[in-house]
């Protein structure tokens, strides 16, 4: 019986016999997932009306930033000045907070004396979790009804300025002001834990770490929970708070971050255009309500789109480096695809994920007409990157760029490209980013993500009409 050991437990042949005859597991009929409901905090507003506004008139939500932004309020002011002026990049996408319409109100989500668990990064997700709830009139208050609906919201870095300020309180000897919310304020599952705790949902409980794909993952993997039976209702997204000192001194270090166009910030993210430089740090939230088909149409609930398809691969190539061909990409689109059924030439726009990376953007590039071929080619195939207009919003990317994937389809409009003067040379002919909104019939809409560590993302959706 050697090599049957299992924690010291030998079997005897009729108890091998007994764990072989089982059956093999039921397989639950896959069921169809809708989008029913969106809420968002971005860069450029706080809600998914103001902001789509904004989007679709060609506005930018870059900004440049000064020393207030860094987060280092505990620090002297000298400290301040010079770790901001050491810094190579001095442009970001920044939420606009205040008390006004399309502002995120920091008093009501953050500042309050229940919220002092809650770092920016969570309430970001709960003030776009409540949007998205209230748009799909989904405010469940029977108990089987919460046990239904779960949550997956990720991040993909938390909370950095929270642990800035306490490695200043170590470097000070001052440990004992550490506050006990500090471990709770920087998990980043926390996100999905405060809305599932605010609304009692007791479903799934998810949270995805992949890095920038982390918005579109965690929709994708909320999906799946759907279409396995494992519940009825998801509330999906993706959150990021990454406007601080560590945060942007870290990709400043690394050479990922647009440098050039400091003294003219609207400019700096310029995907798929020659100039391009690096990318443009960024944060916000982007939430949807998930929902089962029949689940939705039996309460009558407004159906902006359905996900079809969901398609994920590694590039299995180097820790921060696409694919030039862009093979990765390649896999998470062709494999979105067969899982929808759909043919590469059923799709209508793609938003990709394109950064305005000198490398990223072109392996993209790469990807979509290899995958898309004379599709891509023929003027047919609506294509831009929205974070020309947004920045790029890190683990809240993913998230974001699928609502305004949805919202493409539901309102017949594909957005821009901002800061396209010059196309990279890999586009030619059909083959071109757009450059203004475009009004259009869309049936389906292809998503992209791709993040560090080489892991890739893709949501198709389709329109139910």
């Amino acid at each position: 019986m050697r090599g049957r050991r299992w924690l010291g437990f030998v079997p005897t042949r009729f108890q091998l016999r007994r764990f072989s005859s089982f059956e093999a597991p039921p397989v639950p009929p896959l069921r169809r997932v809708v989008v029913t409901g969106v809420g968002m905090v971005t860069p450029l507003g706080c809600g998914v009306e103001t902001t789509w506004k904004r989007l679709i008139e060609g506005e930018c939500g870059v900004r440049a930033i000064c020393p207030d932004d860094l987060k280092m309020n505990g620090f002297e002011p000298e400290v301040k000045t010079y770790t901001f002026d050491q810094l190579t990049s001095k442009v970001a996408a920044i939420v606009p907070y205040g008390s006004s319409s399309g502002e995120f109100d920091e008093q009501l989500w953050l500042n309050s004396k229940e919220h002092r668990s809650i770092a920016r990064f969570i309430g970001y997700a709960l003030c776009a979790a409540d949007e998205a709830l209230k748009d799909a009139n989904w405010m469940p208050t029977e108990q089987d009804e919460k046990e239904q609906t779960g949550v997956s919201l990720g991040a993909g870095t938390g909370s950095i300025s929270d642990i800035l300020e306490a490695s200043r309180m170590i470097c000070e000897k001052n440990i004992r002001r550490l506050s006990p919310f500090f471990i709770p304020r920087i998990l980043i599952n926390m996100a999905s834990g405060h809305v599932s705790m605010k609304y009692g949902f007791q479903g799934p409980n998810h949270s995805s770490v992949t890095a920038c794909a982390t918005g579109a993952h965690s929709i994708g993997d909320a999906a799946r929970m759907i279409q396995f039976g494992d519940t009825n209702v998801m509330v999906a997204g993706g959150t990021e708070a990454s406007i601080d000192a560590l945060s942007i001194a870290g990709f400043c270090r690394l050479r990922a971050l647009s440098t050039k166009y400091n003294s003219k910030p609207h400019e700096a993210s310029r995907p798929f255009d020659c100039g391009r430089d690096g990318f443009v740090i960024g944060e916000g939230s982007g939430v949807m309500v998930l929902e089962e088909l029949e689940h939705a149409r039996n309460r009558g609930a407004k159906i902006y789109a359905e996900l079809r398809g969901y398609g994920t691969s590694g590039d299995a190539h180097h820790i921060t480096q696409p694919h030039i061909g862009g093979r990765g990409a390649v896999l998470a689109m062709t494999r979105a695809l067969k899982q929808s059924g759909l043919h590469p030439s059923q799709v209508d726009y793609i938003n990709a994920h394109a950064t305005s990376t000198p490398l990223g953007d072109a392996a993209e590039a790469n990807a979509i007409k290899c995958v898309f071929s004379d599709h891509a080619t023929s003027d047919a195939l609506s294509l831009s990157s929205t974070k020309g207009a947004t920045g790029h919003l890190l683990g809240a990317a993913g998230a974001v760029e699928a609502i305004f994937t949805v919202l493409a389809i539901h309102h017949g409009i594909a957005p821009s490209t901002l800061n396209l003067s010059e196309p990279d040379p890999i586009f030619n002919g059909g083959f071109m980013p757009l450059t203004a909104s475009k009004e259009m019939t869309i049936k389906s809409g292809l998503s992209n993500s791709f993040g560090f560590g080489g892991t890739n993302s893709c949501l198709l959706f389709t329109s139910t009409n």
